[in-house]
């Protein structure tokens, strides 16, 4: 059984409560009937029509106090409450669904914005990145073909303490959607000193930061890509490595690299990118890419579904 259909049927089994509030999309309109004829979750199509106004009025109070620092006026909250993202992530913080995805046809910073407002950020790390599950066909490198590569849509250009909690936070998620022990690599043109730069001081400044905040973490850096994922090269180029060319979570320098290294994968390699899945924020929410097929948004909901509490 391949990785997506494992995320699948663990979802079945779940049967959390995801809501889709892009309901103008024929892909999400096909990938919502799918996931109820498979039962891989309780799926909800939100439409202006469906808003339920007792509960726009509860959420619009709600979001007009923690955005009154913002000057968040109630008839302003109102208004927002209208809008089926927004509804959709004040449902997900009040509990009254499980998570929800967006994407489609919205931007990411739109469907960010939406979450970060509405569903806050988990004040262990108090950084917000996203992430994919690239699951690479016939790959014998990573956990059987599948990795995260984070970030791919959020951070620009990460300092070390956004790196550093990025490579934590993406850690948990592959604990969490794996069931593996996380490997966790810094990402870079050099290895361990090959090349001297600004940028590699910025990896090492991340790895020592990781590091202490949590000391378990198997975790290396600066590596190349090769060094990082395959053991005979490691063996060669950093023999010392603690991953051992093994690593199974890939943190890209900046988002340029993170967006440009998921798509070369998804696009030459045929890998299947979930995501971007948003981590950092204390309660579930998937973006998807406006180039999404109806597959992408099945998996999307399927692992938003096993992220929820």
């Amino acid at each position: 059984m391949d990785l997506v259909t494992k995320f699948r049927e663990k979802a079945k089994a779940r049967q959390r409560k995801v809501v889709l509030p892009e309901y103008e999309d024929k892909r999400v309109c096909q990938a919502a009937d799918i996931i109820r004829k498979e039962n891989i979750a309780d799926i909800l199509i939100l439409t202006p029509e469906s808003l339920d106004q007792k509960k726009q009025e509860i959420y619009a109070k709600e979001y007009a106090e923690i955005r009154k620092a913002k000057g968040m006026t109630i008839d302003e909250a109102r208004k927002i409450m209208q809008d089926p993202l927004y509804y959709a992530a004040m449902m997900t913080r009040f509990g009254d669904c499980d998570g929800y995805v967006a994407g489609a046809s919205h931007t990411t910073p739109e469907v960010a914005r939406s979450a970060i407002q509405c569903l806050g950020v988990n004040e262990i790390t108090n950084v917000v990145s996203s992430c994919f599950v690239m699951c690479v066909p016939d790959c014998p490198y990573g956990n059987d073909g599948a990795f995260i590569f984070a970030d791919c849509g959020i951070v620009p250009d990460p300092n070390p303490r956004q790196l550093a909690c990025i490579a934590i936070s993406n850690a948990e998620l592959a604990k969490q959607l794996f069931g593996i022990t996380p490997k966790v690599a810094f990402l870079s043109f050099s290895t361990k000193g090959s090349a001297k730069a600004r940028e590699i001081d910025k990896i090492a400044e991340a790895l020592n930061l990781a590091k202490q905040m949590n000391p378990d973490l198997i975790i290396d850096g600066e590596l190349q890509v090769d060094a990082a994922i395959v053991p005979e090269v490691a063996q060669i180029k950093y023999p010392g490595s603690v991953l051992g060319g093994e690593a199974n979570v890939l943190i890209f320098p900046d988002l340029e690299a993170g967006n440009i290294g998921y798509k070369l994968v998804q696009r030459l390699g045929k890998a299947r990118a979930i995501g971007p899945i948003i981590v950092g924020l204390n309660k579930p929410c998937s973006d998807l890419s406006r180039g999404c097929i109806v597959d992408d948004i099945i998996d999307c909901v399927a692992v938003t579904s096993l992220r929820a509490n």
